[in-house]
């Protein structure tokens, strides 16, 4: 088999970076890349493999039990996150990693410490895979993939292994919250699925944000400012007033575990005119509604204070608390329990605080909660996934299918 490690870095060396401002599906032209080099993969491998005009890979393993049971799905996604350069990633290994400050060999005086990430430690003795401190790394979701591919490999190369119907996904354009917009559900042919895309090892997860985006553009009045009195609207500074109309706390870096945030994810502009981005979460649906009425009172005082049409929002709903779907099948998530503490990997529930393929699945009608990849400090610079937790995601991943066959 080839190991683990050898796939993964296979996969980040291709740019799958996904692209916000279009409205193509992939929205990257170069997520197709990957896509067709999973297709080719599976297929090679003896797997019913499908690629659609949408840029969805499925594939179909018959069980081999001789009796029924449900098919059960893994789900991951190929692109990359826009927050940070995908291309060109030259990653970093570092075997038997002693505790210390790693340096980013990219960027000079570039180090990922301890001091800064102190749950690096949790991995003293591991291997970890980092980056070089001038992209990300693409755990996110390529370590999902990889351990996806890594048990498919495992089981045609086993007919030994006894499982029920296995089905395969991997989705672009998760990152900008359209990853399966457009998944057929009903063609995955699946009656449970798990996305293979949380963070580190042990963390099991079917609460997630209700998510929505808020786009607001101002528009300013430019004037000579030797005579601007009474005359200038600076757009940049509305927005500055505008953002201060919400609670300062209320950010992600003053926020964990279930608190919801308002965060501002750009700002780009001049005195005639500026957009502003945010993105707006809460894993409560009424404080979450309550941060909408939020918004939108503070874009309406604008327009009360500086006049009709001066700040225009957008608020648009991304995705839902996947609980309310998935709570009613939780036996699927006693499986994945179990499948953990059958690798030694000790289970760690806990709601995600961001957003899931597995969200907008669940309310497609396929519960599907979502099960560590291993990876840390995803869409930055600072990333980095320990190989021993690659290696035990895809032991659970075996360990589920052997639960479900029982």
């Amino acid at each position: 088999m080839e190991k683990i490690l050898d796939r993964f870095l296979r996969y980040v060396a291709v740019d799958t970076q996904s692209n916000e401002e279009s409205e193509s599906q992939p929205s990257a032209a170069k997520e197709w890349d990957l896509l067709k080099m999973l297709k080719a993969e599976l297929e090679a491998m003896g797997v019913e493999t499908t690629l659609d005009e949408y840029g969805y890979v499925m594939g179909r393993i018959p069980g081999n039990i001789g009796k029924e049971v449900p098919a059960i799905g893994f789900i991951a996604h190929v692109d990359t996150a826009p927050d940070a350069s995908g291309a060109d990633i030259k990653p970093q290994i570092i075997e038997n990693y002693d505790g210390g400050s790693i340096d980013l060999k990219g960027v000079p005086g570039l180090q990922l410490k301890p001091s800064e990430f102190p749950e690096m430690l949790h991995y003293k003795g591991q291997t970890l895979i980092t980056t070089d401190g001038t992209t990300l790394l693409g755990a996110d979701d390529k370590a999902g993939v990889a351990e996806i591919m890594h048990a498919v490999q495992y089981i045609v190369e086993h007919p030994e292994f006894k499982h029920g119907p296995i089905r395969i996904g991997f989705t672009p354009d998760e990152e900008i919250g359209r990853g399966v917009v457009k998944f057929d559900v009903k063609r995955f042919d699946a009656t449970y699925a798990y996305t293979m895309d949380g963070g580190e090892v042990g963390e099991l997860e079917f609460e997630n944000f209700n998510a929505a985006s808020a786009k607001i553009h101002i528009q300013g009045r430019n004037v000579h400012p030797g005579y601007a009195k009474g005359k200038m609207k600076n757009a940049i500074l509305i927005g500055q007033e505008l953002g201060a109309m919400l609670p300062s706390l209320a950010r992600p870096e003053h926020t964990e575990g279930y608190e919801g945030f308002f965060h501002l994810i750009s700002f780009k502009g001049t005195v005639e005119e500026a957009d502003v981005a945010y993105i707006i979460r809460d894993h409560d649906r009424a404080k979450f509604e309550a941060r909408k009425e939020m918004m939108a009172k503070a874009a309406a005082a604008i327009n009360e204070k500086y006049g009709s049409g001066t700040a225009v929002a957008e608020i648009r709903d991304q995705y839902y608390n996947m609980r309310e779907q998935v709570e009613p099948h939780y036996h699927i998530i006693d499986k994945a329990v179990k499948a953990m503490e059958m690798a030694g990997v000790k289970p760690k529930i806990q709601p995600i605080r961001g957003g899931t393929d597995g969200a907008n699945l669940s309310f497609k009608g396929l519960p599907c909660p979502n099960i560590f990849a291993g990876g840390l400090n995803f869409h930055g610079k600072m990333e980095f996934v320990p190989l021993q937790s690659m290696e035990k995601a895809s032991e659970v991943i075996l360990n589920i299918l052997k639960l479900f066959a029982e």
